[in-house]
């Protein structure tokens, strides 16, 4: 992608080699200008010096006032010449000044949109980007279900489709993504300061969502050609049936024992525990109930030649699945978590006793670590941590609990008293973040057409404190841990700025067929289109919604 710090410079030698021509040709007319009355002289026998002289076959009067006049003709061509031209330069250069819209010359007034503008674009396209990316990365799941469909094939012929160029596209798109979030998250923390700079960054994310999608669109064409949803029954379309009707199966045989699972947590920990999946059961069945009347209908269409039809209904039964499959998912995973969670808090409160008395005794290594900390702030984070570690103690004693909060409150109230060593602390950190990441990934994925980049833009950040590519060269375990406390507060604070959006989006159905089963979750889970009801697909803002015509909603 060309740099936005070069795009738009001023070509300065154009500008200076256009003043030139303008000058050489003013000079031209005017050399041109001071020889004519010499040239007309010779030509009309005039006499050098002196008055004028009849000659033989002399002139008359109205003959010599019609040559004066002739002598205007040319001075006033070349006014008239050099102001046309003057004029034309001036005009192209100010119109080449409005159409900048990176620094590169004086700015004219109003060229550059407002800031307030500016930043909305920049939110907005945050949100795009980040669905044409969960969107592409859904259904590049199904590509991949057709390959393993045809490898699976006794005596199958070898299979002809590579998604690795479709992988790396997604990958590509997310790195722009990425930095994207991170700008984001940066300008909202006030960084940079100055307002020329804020509206670069600005332009900046804009840059980046657009290539984005500009790297997804590329791609559309061929991904579709890989999916080979024009084959029809015979080809692409019958496998990508097959593949997503077995999903299909698969979920709905899994829906019970999810059902039996979260009960079973339900009765087991407190009701805290469960509250991140508290309904999931109940929309992963919405969701199954909109993709059967999909797959149903997708195919009665391709039975009757209506390819196109067939594989928007298709993809929209695909977009259901994939979301039933996010509620599942997140129910068996949570379980885990909490059985992780649970056999963790004993170790965790050892550790944490390990880490106070360190602290009380200035244990060999620990007076360096808490060199930079005042002896009383050192005794009341001590005080602290001991309190929160009484408290886990008694509730783990007095009934029911929540193995993820208590093991939370550990790790924040010992997070200022490690002393470097990490251990199992830093373990029950990372268990904590990387749970609260995926549930609050989890609520923005099944309500794409919700949630605003506030939330987005949150849950970018944890991810990014998370991953180990982030993590600097040389950092310790107490910026290890201090981290993972970030990525875990802004997990969460992600996922309640999520929900708010949806609580505030109401009903996303309005009109004829709101009222149909399955048909207002899968708006506002972003399977459908609102304007349009056309299922999304891989691809960017000029193909995501080129999938058959309109399923009927």
């Amino acid at each position: 992608m060309t740099s936005s710090l070069s795009r738009g410079r001023p070509r300065r030698a154009s500008h200076i080699s256009v003043r030139v021509v303008l000058a050489l040709v003013g000079g031209l007319i005017g050399v041109v200008w001071l020889m004519l009355p010499g040239v007309t002289d010779r030509g009309e026998g005039r006499v050098t010096g002196g008055a004028a002289r009849p000659v033989a076959g002399g002139v008359g009067q109205g003959e010599v006032e019609e040559t004066s006049a002739a002598d205007l003709v040319m001075p006033m061509l070349a006014v008239v010449a050099v102001t046309v031209l003057a004029g034309y330069g001036f005009l192209r250069r100010r119109r080449r000044a409005r159409g900048r819209t990176t620094p590169g010359g004086a700015p004219v007034p109003g060229a550059e949109p407002e800031i307030g503008d500016l930043d909305e674009r920049a939110r907005a396209l945050l949100v795009e980007a980040d669905d044409w990316v969960r969107v592409s990365r859904e259904e590049l799941g199904f590509l991949e279900g057709r390959v393993g469909l045809l490898a699976d094939r006794p005596k199958a012929p070898p299979v002809p489709v590579d998604v690795e160029p479709f992988t790396r596209v997604l990958r590509d798109a997310e790195a722009e993504l990425t930095v994207a979030f991170r700008m984001r998250w940066q300008y909202e923390g006030g960084v940079p300061g100055e307002t020329a700079a804020r509206r670069h960054v600005l332009a900046g994310i804009v840059g980046r969502g657009e290539e984005a999608g500009r790297l997804l669109d590329g791609q559309a064409a061929a991904f579709d050609q890989a999916r080979g949803l024009e084959e029809g029954l015979g080809g692409g379309l019958g496998e990508a049936l097959a593949v997503a009707e077995g999903r299909f199966r698969e979920l709905a045989g899994r829906t019970g024992a999810a059902d039996a699972v979260l009960r079973g947590i339900g009765e087991r920990y407190a009701a805290s525990a469960t509250a991140a999946v508290t309904g999931h059961v109940e929309q992963a069945k919405d969701r199954l109930v909109f993709a059967t009347a999909r797959l149903n209908h997708a195919r009665q269409s391709a039975d009757s030649g209506e390819i196109e039809r067939a594989t928007g209904l298709l993809r929209a039964a695909e977009g259901a699945i994939a979301q039933a499959a996010v509620f599942i998912d997140g129910i068996d995973r949570l379980a885990g978590e909490l059985a992780t969670a649970a056999a963790m808090i004993p170790a965790a409160l050892t550790g944490g006793e390990v880490e106070l008395a360190g602290a009380r005794e200035s244990a060999p290594g620990v007076a360096e670590a808490y060199a930079d900390v005042p002896p009383g702030e050192l005794r009341a984070r001590v005080g602290h941590a001991d309190v929160v570690l009484a408290g886990v103690r008694q509730e783990l004693t007095s009934g029911p609990y929540d193995p993820l909060d208590l093991l939370r409150r550990i790790v924040r109230g010992l997070g200022p008293v490690v002393a470097g060593r990490g251990g199992v602390i830093t373990a029950a950190a990372q268990v904590c973040a990387h749970s609260a990441v995926a549930d609050a990934d989890d609520v923005v994925a099944t309500h794409r057409a919700a949630v605003g980049d506030e939330a987005r833009t949150r849950l970018a950040e944890a991810r990014r404190l998370l991953a180990p590519a982030s993590a600097p060269a040389g950092r310790g375990p107490r910026q290890e841990l201090a981290e993972l406390i970030t990525a875990d507060t802004l997990a969460q604070q992600a996922r309640h700025l999520a929900e708010q959006d949806i609580r505030t989006h109401g009903h996303p159905v309005d009109g004829p067929g709101a009222d149909a089963i399955g048909l207002a979750g899968a708006v506002l889970g972003g399977i459908l289109q609102r304007t349009g009801g056309q299922p999304v697909s891989f691809g960017g803002p000029r193909t995501r919604g080129r999938r058959g015509d309109a399923p009927s909603m």
